[in-house]
């Protein structure tokens, strides 16, 4: 035991030389670490905060100016990746890549985000695409974030900004390649809401007595019905037949509704591990 004993003159001697010899890390320990320290810490930290990360994930969509004030100072941030609710992950590229802002694509990959066939079809890498689909086959007919099919985003790649004609070219074969695939397109696996009258299904759903126990089901820019957290807009609602919808494409994750007569009074969402039904309570 003799050899673990520190004597007090020892240590602030070692005290002492570490100040001398590092100054700026000890005035880094005494400052900075120590204000940092003051504020509430990330309950996951290290791990970066929830709430920079959508936010990254969530600009990806639409500004790149503001998407760089992040990014560039922190790069990992490039990899960034969210679950929107029910396991619907999306990365940052994933979001640049469905809303075909290929500018946003590019610096995220030059700034280490890792490309998915998603992006490649976006882009109208065609031979890539071709070379990925072989290596893996029914790639093709696997959803992307929000349950995009590998066709909507060949097709949204066309709305580009500033395409070259070469550009342009070389999207339109994409869109012909992946047409002729035969199974790249989400949206023929669900039905059609034109004879819903979604007017019905429109508002607020409790299962709790928290203030921020529930749904709200609103209707999407793609006037799809969008299930949310209580207030909040959330991902799209593909209907699978009667009362049976999928929430943006989840395998494992279904919710339904019930009527009264032509009156929606209930939802109920089936995961694996969960039941839950919620009444509704407004609208």
């Amino acid at each position: 035991m003799e050899q673990h004993r520190f004597s007090r003159r020892k240590f602030i001697s070692t005290a002492a030389v570490g100040a001398t010899v590092f100054p700026s890390n000890f005035l880094f320990a005494r400052g900075e670490a120590a204000k940092s320290m003051d504020d509430k810490m990330f309950y996951r930290y290290p791990a970066i905060d929830d709430e920079v990360v959508s936010q990254v994930v969530g600009l990806s969509h639409f500004n790149l100016e503001k998407l760089k004030e992040l990014v560039i100072p922190r790069p990992e941030l490039a990899r960034a990746v969210w679950d929107w609710g029910f396991g619907d992950w999306e990365s940052a590229l994933g979001a640049a890549a469905h809303v075909g802002r290929r500018d946003i694509a590019l610096f995220l990959m030059e700034k280490g985000a890792r490309a998915d066939i998603f992006t490649f079809t976006m882009m109208g890498q065609l031979e890539v695409v071709k070379a990925m689909i072989k290596a893996s086959p029914g790639i093709e007919s696997v959803a992307g974030p929000h349950g995009f099919s590998l066709l909507h985003h060949a097709k949204v790649g066309l709305e580009s900004n500033d395409l070259t004609e070469k550009e342009k070219r070389a999207q339109h074969k994409m869109v012909e390649f992946v047409e002729r695939l035969g199974n790249a397109d989400q949206q023929e696996k669900y039905m059609e809401y034109s004879e819903l009258n979604k007017e019905i299904y429109l508002g607020d759903y409790k299962y709790g007595d928290g203030e921020e126990d529930g749904f709200t089901i609103r209707l999407n820019m793609r006037k799809m019905l969008s299930f949310g957290r209580l207030g909040k807009f959330g991902g799209s609602l593909y209907r699978l037949d009667g009362q049976r919808f999928r929430y943006n494409g989840a395998p494992s994750v279904e919710i339904s509704f019930q009527l009264e007569g032509q009156k929606v009074v209930s939802l109920t969402v089936h995961e694996p591990s969960l039941i839950l039904t919620a009444k509704k309570v407004t609208g």
